[in-house]
């Protein structure tokens, strides 16, 4: 199976970030690496490949050489994407008709999850007894319904319509039964006794797909950031490397300011790296060594110029679709590249023969940030901001270059098997 294929089927069954965490732990196991628990004593040793989780919603994986060198090699990306979240007791009604009450999760764009079946997806947390269980969710079903107005009473519809969270975004569910109980309704589709509690999203019903004369496009929800979060993990999967520690991260809650216990914002990361550290023998003073050697590719998806609004882009950047990687900068540091890295992903580029794109935002539109600069405060490394080439970004259903797809695995790849030195501001790849 091609990396296209095997990214469409990922994508396929990612239908929350519990889901596409779950769909990463199978990849990883398949592969042959060992979990571990945070509660647990930390076991690591040359050549080991581990992975562990938090909150069932990010994941970080990590492979040891047998003669490890002070440097870790990061890439890091994020499993969640804009949504409605389910809020607790979610019944609604309206004459006849049932609602469930949602709050949008991340900036989404509304109007792209009206008129079209929608359905639920997340996890559940089951009570038996005196233990609480958590279970993951999906109802294979045309479950939901977020309907418009009618030209007729929104004459305003196509120059000036709003969607109002509060009252526009709520999905019917069905007809209004007084015997009707959501968690009872969960815990039968479940199979199981009782619901205590859950994390629930509303989810589309699209599958990816490819379009385009030649199938050259990639359609499907949530490829920001997906798309990134499976391509890197196949890079590192591939990659050989008996000197540095190579670590895949992926973060859940980056749409919505990843300031929380599973963030890019928390711990995880800067705990695990300690762990590893530890785990090795190095003192204090050889980890420090090791992340002042050490270099993270934040990869999140990144704005392609729009075919019918060109003039949004900025006047000297032109990203196209299926033209490659790319790096991203800000001047005010909402990207984290800069200078010193992005040659390194230039020269990682160059020695795979692989096209590379650079993107800026236009000077008076202020575009959106991503986990590089949020982790960096918790761990200092080199990074730089790359990302796939998209259009529709925060959709409920997204595009981007299918060809796109090999260059990302292929750099994530090079990236991880190439020896990178930096000595001040001068940088090796070899």
């Amino acid at each position: 199976m091609g990396n296209l294929e095997r990214l469409m089927n990922l994508l396929g069954k990612s239908y929350s970030q519990f889901h596409a965490v779950e769909n990463i732990r199978q990849e990883l196991i398949a592969a042959g690496f060992k979990e571990l628990k945070e509660s647990n004593d930390f076991i690591a040793y040359p050549g080991a490949k581990c992975f562990i989780t938090r909150n069932d919603s990010s994941i970080i994986a990590f492979k040891i050489p047998a003669c490890p060198d002070k440097q870790f090699k990061i890439t890091a990306t994020h499993t969640d994407s804009p949504t409605f979240k389910i809020k607790p007791n979610p019944l609604k009604k309206c004459g006849n008709i049932a609602s469930l009450n949602c709050e949008p999760y991340g900036g989404g764009i509304y109007y792209s999850f009206f008129d079209k079946p929608l359905t639920i997806a997340g996890r559940a947390f089951v009570k038996n007894g005196n233990r609480v269980s958590s279970e993951l969710v999906y109802i294979n079903e045309n479950l939901l319904y977020i309907p418009s107005v009618c030209i007729h009473m929104n004459r305003n519809v196509n120059t000036a319509f709003e969607a109002n969270p509060a009252r526009d975004t709520i999905p019917m569910l069905g007809q209004w039964d007084d015997e009707f109980s959501f968690n009872d309704f969960l815990a039968e589709k479940l199979a199981v006794d009782s619901i205590l509690s859950y994390d629930l999203y509303l989810a589309t019903r699209e599958k990816p797909t490819r379009v385009g004369l030649s199938g050259e496009f990639l359609s499907s929800p949530k490829l920001d950031d997906l798309a990134s979060t499976y391509t890197a993990l196949f890079g590192f999967l591939n990659s050989e490397n008996d000197s540095s520690i190579n670590v895949y991260a992926s973060f859940d809650n980056e749409e919505v300011g990843s300031l929380t216990k599973q963030g890019a914002h928390s711990d995880f990361l800067k705990h695990t790296l300690g762990r590893i550290a530890k785990a090795l023998g190095w003192d204090r003073e050889t980890k420090f060594q090791a992340l002042a050697n050490s270099v993270m590719l934040s990869i999140d998806n990144a704005h392609a110029n729009h075919p019918n609004r060109p003039e949004l882009s900025d006047p000297t950047t032109d990203v196209k679709l299926n033209g490659g990687i790319v790096i991203k900068y800000n001047a005010n540091q909402s990207y984290t590249s800069d200078g010193l890295s992005s040659s390194i992903v230039k020269m990682v580029c160059d020695k795979n023969a692989l096209p590379y794109q650079e993107f800026t935002n236009r000077n008076d539109l202020r575009g959106g940030s991503t986990l590089g600069n949020i982790s960096n405060s918790e761990v200092s490394i080199t990074t730089v901001d790359i990302g796939l080439p998209q259009l529709a970004m925060h959709s409920a259903n997204e595009i981007m270059g299918a060809y796109d797809v090999d260059d990302m695995v292929e750099l994530v790849d090079g990236f991880y098997s190439s020896n990178i030195t930096i000595d001040g501001s001068n940088i090796t790849v070899d």
